[in-house]
């Protein structure tokens, strides 16, 4: 059981990492900001989205 609970929430962590990625990219944000972002995204995902969920760049069409 352990193994399909663990590569379900895996799953999940790379599908929210890659909305976050992709978010990110269409913030009206610097170029610099942008990198910093995403670079904290994929150095630490569960942190990093759980930190861009709440204070990272808002998408421009919103």
């Amino acid at each position: 059981m352990g193994i399909e609970v663990s590569g379900v929430l895996g799953l999940l962590i790379l599908v929210l990492d890659i909305w976050a990625i992709i978010n990110t990219l269409g913030a009206s944000t610097s170029t610099g900001s942008k990198v910093l972002w995403i670079l904290l995204i994929l150095l630490l995902p569960v942190i990093g989205v759980i930190l861009w969920f709440f204070m990272g760049p808002r998408s421009s069409s919103a």
